[in-house]
């Protein structure tokens, strides 16, 4: 596969990868090189990549535990004692290998170490692959809210190596399906229609390259998230909102951050229904087909109240106000909707039914 060009990094693949890599390691005179891991990518993760990097370098590696309720400043804090006491300054490099939790805090805390010190995302998970990795979002989240604190900056290079995800389990495979399933809502009709016949999540590995094209355009266009990137968030302001709810709830299961998102594209599938013109094929189409990957949830009415209430939190809020990106057609997404409140307890009347 071709690298792709994303502002100062690129986006390689596979062997492509590993020798970008190497040539950045070698020419870049590093004057230490740390590796950010959890649990799960040092036992699974970290041996074959240090099998597969050529050249003799003294990797330093600081871990992290793995999950949601993880990727917080507390977790920063760790990192930067673990940085600073093993001798990094400003010309040391940061490599994160792992899922999204581990490139969105990585990210964050190679941003501000020193004021900014250099980092590569080597992605595990398809999410991190197709989305989490890509574009320069990094950040944590505060409390229960999400990805409150953060910067955008992009890493120096981001290694796609699809032999990771041999290492998920199902459940993540399909976490990180939901948002290539988002790329073909907000943008493109015959990718969605793909899609939307994968039965197994093994076939997944052929259309990674596809969806990481259609995310790094948004972001080309729009680094900044002043207009079209914001299209991105389509299932997220809801879907980030039942993430929170069932993140800080022990009675409830966690929901993985595409399993939330599934949940979300369906409600503002149905307020696009509402508001902007989706059709009711087409609604129909988006409900089927993520309910065919995803397990129906059930919501009461004091968890809908809850989650409604927590759209208060949303960053993408301005001047008080809940916007939406919703979708005209599959295929043509609009950003900046105002919903009323009713309309959103009937969608998730239209999700329960």
């Amino acid at each position: 596969m071709e690298s792709i060009t994303s502002f100062s990094a690129q986006i390689h693949f596979n062997y492509l990868g590993y020798e970008a890599l190497e040539y950045q390691l070698k020419t870049s005179n590093y004057s230490s090189i740390f590796i950010l891991v959890d649990e799960n990518t040092k036992e699974h993760c970290l041996p074959k990549f240090l099998g597969s990097v050529g050249g003799s370098y003294n990797f330093e590696v600081v871990e992290i535990e793995s999950g949601e309720i993880n990727k917080n400043i507390t977790s920063c804090i760790q990192v930067w004692e673990a940085l600073s006491a093993k001798g990094a300054d400003r010309q040391s490099l940061l490599i994160n290998l792992g899922g999204g939790v581990i490139t969105d805090l990585g990210g964050f805390v190679a941003s501000t170490f020193r004021r900014g010190i250099d980092f590569i995302n080597i992605p595990t998970s398809l999410l991190a692959m197709v989305d989490a990795s890509v574009g320069g979002k990094t950040g944590v989240d505060m409390g229960m809210l999400k990805n409150q604190i953060g910067v955008i900056n992009q890493p120096k290079m981001v290694l796609i190596i699809p032999k990771f995800l041999n290492t998920l389990d199902e459940r993540q495979l399909h976490s990180g399906f939901a948002e290539m399933l988002k790329h073909g809502l907000i943008t493109s009709e015959p990718f969605w229609r793909i899609l939307r016949l994968v039965n197994s999540v093994d076939q997944l590995e052929d259309h990674i390259y596809e969806s990481i094209v259609i995310k790094n355009e948004i972001v080309r266009q729009d680094p900044r998230e002043k207009s079209l990137r914001k299209i991105l968030n389509f299932g997220h302001t809801l879907g980030h909102a039942i993430e929170s709810y069932f993140l800080d709830n022990p009675e409830r299961e966690t929901l993985l951050h595409g399993e939330a998102i599934a949940i979300g594209m369906i409600l503002e599938a149905f307020l696009s229904h509402q508001q902007t013109g989706l059709g009711i094929n087409q609604l129909e189409d988006i409900k089927i087909t993520l309910l065919k990957h995803f397990d129906k949830v059930d919501f009461n009415d004091d968890d809908i109240h809850a989650i409604i209430d927590l759209l208060k939190f949303d960053k993408k809020n301005s001047h008080g106000s809940v916007f939406f990106v919703l979708l005209k057609r599959i295929g043509d997404a609009q950003i900046d909707n105002r919903v009323p409140d009713d309309i959103l307890s009937q969608a998730f009347s239209y999700y329960k039914d």
